[in-house]
């Protein structure tokens, strides 16, 4: 597992990679008006303005679509079982993330902000395995 740090060797500071996650109340933003759409689109622009100017480095992300069409797949020992729909009943799901390289956490919390103004923001660091 990495952390961020010196790099062996290098002199240069490595960066962690951290999962910034939005759940939401689908049915909310699906009651959302256009407008109310556009303002949220442009929260996430500026979102990833601030974040490229302050030096972090956006590596992905996504909005999802609605969780009414997940597919949850467990195996028992009966055998494999599918289900539509998401894996937890929950009136928050999770509507979409952002991967993001940082060496400054503390900054990336602040810049978040700006999202949880209209709903709560996790954030997770990324298990980084050794062997590449």
């Amino acid at each position: 597992m990495s952390a961020a740090g010196t790099a062996a060797g290098e002199g240069k500071l490595q960066m962690t990679e951290y999962m910034v996650l939005l759940p939401d109340n689908e049915d909310t933003w699906e009651r959302s008006t256009p407008e109310q759409r556009e303002e949220t689109y442009a929260r996430h622009t500026e979102f990833a303005a601030r974040l490229k100017e302050r030096g972090h480095l956006i590596t992905g992300g996504a909005e999802l679509v609605h969780s009414k069409t997940a597919k949850t797949i467990r195996a028992t020992p009966e055998g494999v079982i599918v289900t539509d729909g998401p894996y937890a009943e929950s009136v928050e799901q999770l509507s979409g993330f952002y991967t993001v390289e940082t060496n400054d956490l503390d900054d990336l919390v602040s810049i978040c902000a700006l999202l949880a103004a209209e709903t709560p923001v996790e954030i997770r660091a990324l298990v980084v395995s050794d062997q590449a």
